[in-house]
C-alpha cells in the first residue's frame, strides 16, 4: 500500500525527498501518515480537497484488491521545519 502511495505523491509534488509514508495497523484498520512539504500541501490537497479524496479512493481500491475487508486512513500532516 505505501508503495503506491509514495509513487503518487513523489510524481506529484515539487520536493519528493520530503515524502514521508508512515504505516500502522490497529485492529485491522490501516493508518497512514503522510507527511509532506509546507510548499506542497495545497498541491497534494487540491481545489476542494479533489486531489486527496482521489488519492484516498486509490488507496482504498488497493486494500479491497488485497484484503477481505479492508479500513484504510489516510492522514496528511506537514513535514515539522
Amino acid at each position: 500500500m505505501t508503495d503506491l502511495l509514495d509513487y503518487i505523491l513523489k510524481a506529484l509534488v515539487n520536493t519528493p525527498d520530503s515524502v514521508k509514508i508512515n504505516e500502522s495497523i490497529q485492529d485491522g484498520i490501516i493508518n497512514l501518515n503522510l507527511s509532506v512539504s509546507p510548499e506542497d500541501m495545497g498541491m497534494v490537497i487540491g481545489k476542494n480537497g479533489q486531489t486527496i479524496r482521489s488519492i484516498r479512493k486509490l488507496v482504498t481500491a488497493r486494500a479491497m484488491a488485497e484484503n477481505d475487508n479492508p479500513k484504510v486512513y489516510v492522514h496528511l500532516q506537514e513535514v515539522p521545519q
